[in-house]
């Protein structure tokens, strides 16, 4: 793999030559899976999640940070540094056709013309671990409409020292789809296994097995808190009438606590029930209801309690302090409702002792076990992403709010701190880059590499003045926004002669309440223009406007 000069590089990213010394630092990146903003007590939730709120409060929170709307996009942008589109994933798995001819930009699954955090890292010296979700390529058989399109992709070729975890995007915590260690499928190994769990374990061992002589990069993404609803009895029973008050006691507790900690503002108004969602007092079936709700937070304190697990495993070989840590989540919380249906990877017939999976979100049967298959819908979502509205999938806050918690004792002088700067996942390539040392490549086994589109992070690590405003784009299934300062343009997919896109002030209205749209014409236009040149640049194609899949 060739390199650009280093100076350029580093210059590129905001990177400097002092971090490229023997105290760089370790890098442990987590994510979250399919997990609202509000959750996590840090951010506002009643979740039990007491290692991650450890981490917040000696570390740099970010009121703004934003993810992709949806979860193999976001995976694509965070281990690139790139727009989605840009990383070959502007939709999900499934390649698309125009004219018989692949879009690139569409062909479900890493380009060549691409890199990873692994990749980067790996030439300055860094030992390169994986535990949790891939996601940025079909596993094996789980995409009909395409060939198989072999490990090209996976973890151990795109640079990873280490990995253990799956490939594909969802499924059983109790007996994971395309369950794999290094590039070997493997099934799971006890009678107890749960998949968040084991995440944490590898990890831990990752770590442990880690040459001491030099740095390492550990890549830790959970499926916690994606359905389905599945969850420990031990972690269920903490939560047992938490939520008996309903969602909409829920949804006024968290905005007064994140009000309270400054973390939205008082004059923001709440977004209004979703309006498919009845009141609580009217709503059938509320043990069935708050159930789901207590299995959710489970989930969330079961990924707390590995996430811990590692911390400790830090400690213990006294690398704790020189670990820049990094908490996000891969979109909002997510509305999606669980049919009958089953089959394919995502959904299996029978559990491992072979009893058959009851699919779908059934009011007669309780959450929790190896044998159901909920989601906790678009109630619970609505809370999740407390005070913002819609979910996974769009590009309103909802969609695309994510926390983002920064800890790194030897390296932080913003311990305790927020900071509002606007930021997103492409950031976080060269955040890596900038403070391990590294270069960002030019060319991968042959392929130029796509120059990488985030700027560092390590400004506000260090509490220099903030870099110049720049401006964020993004496009997922036919939804858009811009944001630019304080500006944000957004629409919902429609067909492309109804599009509209409304207008929000950031500053004085982060809940999208009030469209400035028809006041302010001419700022509208200029920065519809502005996507529309984002967009051709890097492959965007109108939504469902090519011919088909493989």
């Amino acid at each position: 793999m060739k390199t650009a000069a280093a100076a350029g590089a580093l210059a590129a990213t905001g990177c400097n030559s002092e971090t490229a010394s023997e105290t760089r630092p370790n890098i442990v990146l987590i994510m979250a899976d399919d997990m609202g903003f509000s959750d996590i007590g840090c951010y506002g939730g009643e979740v039990e999640t007491p290692a991650i709120d450890s981490l917040a409060a000696e570390g740099l929170r970010f009121r703004q940070f934003y993810n992709t709307a949806r979860c193999c996009p976001t995976r694509a942008a965070l281990m690139t540094g790139l727009y989605p589109h840009q990383a070959g994933v502007g939709h999900m798995m499934t390649p698309y056709f125009k004219d018989g001819e692949l879009i690139p930009s569409y062909q479900g699954e890493l380009s060549d013309n691409c890199v990873t955090i692994a990749e980067a890292l790996k030439p300055a010296g860094y030992t390169t671990l994986m535990s949790g979700k891939w996601h940025v390529v079909p596993a094996e058989g789980s995409e009909p409409s395409r060939p198989v399109v072999g490990k090209k992709n996976w973890p151990r070729q795109r640079g990873f020292d280490r990995f253990f975890g799956t490939i594909h995007g969802a499924g059983s915590f109790y007996n994971p789809p395309s369950l794999t260690l290094d590039n070997d499928p493997i099934e799971p190994d006890s009678d107890d296994f749960y998949y968040t769990t084991e995440i944490g374990r590898h990890a831990e061992q990752f770590v442990e097995e880690a040459p001491r002589d030099s740095p390492f990069f550990l890549y830790m993404p959970f499926t916690s808190p994606h359905w389905p609803l599945h969850a420990l009895d031990e972690d269920i029973a903490q939560y047992t009438g938490r939520y008996d008050a309903g969602w909409d006691e829920l949804r006024r507790e968290r905005h007064e606590r994140m009000t309270q900690m400054d973390l939205v503002r008082e004059e923001w108004e709440i977004t209004d029930r979703d309006p498919s969602v009845p009141p609580w007092e009217d709503a059938p079936n509320k043990e069935w209801e708050a159930r789901r709700m207590e299995v959710y937070a489970a989930q969330i304190s079961a990924m707390d309690r590995a996430i811990g697990g590692v911390v400790d495993k830090l400690k213990q070989i006294d690398a704790f302090d020189n670990t820049l840590i990094l908490f996000l989540a891969d979109n909002g919380g997510c509305a999606e409702i669980l049919s009958t249906r089953s089959g394919g990877l995502h959904i299996p017939s029978v559990t491992r002792d072979g009893t058959a999976v009851k699919v779908g979100n059934d009011p007669q049967e309780m959450p929790g076990q190896a044998d159901d298959y909920q989601s906790y819908g678009t109630p619970w979502a609505n809370a999740s992403n407390t005070p913002f509205r819609l979910y996974k999938h769009w590009v309103h806050e909802g969609g695309i709010s994510s926390p983002l918690i920064a800890h790194w004792p030897k390296g932080l002088k913003t311990a305790g701190e927020w900071t509002d700067e606007p930021s997103h996942l492409i950031d976080i390539m060269a955040t890596c880059v900038d403070v391990g040392g590294a270069s960002y490549p030019t060319e991968r086994q042959g392929a130029v590499v796509t120059p990488v589109e985030g700027r560092s992070l390590k400004a506000h690590f260090d509490g220099r003045t903030p870099v110049p405003e720049r401006t964020i784009y993004w496009e997922h299934e036919g939804n858009r926004a811009v944001r630019q300062g304080k500006w944000k343009i957004v629409s919902k997919w429609s067909e492309p002669e109804s599009v509209r896109w409304e207008l929000y002030d950031m500053e004085a209205d982060r809940t999208e309440m009030h469209d400035l749209a028809s006041e302010q014409p001419e700022r509208v236009n200029e920065m519809g223009a502005a996507w529309q040149i984002w967009a051709d640049r890097v492959g965007v194609i109108e939504w469902r406007s090519w011919d088909g899949a493989a």
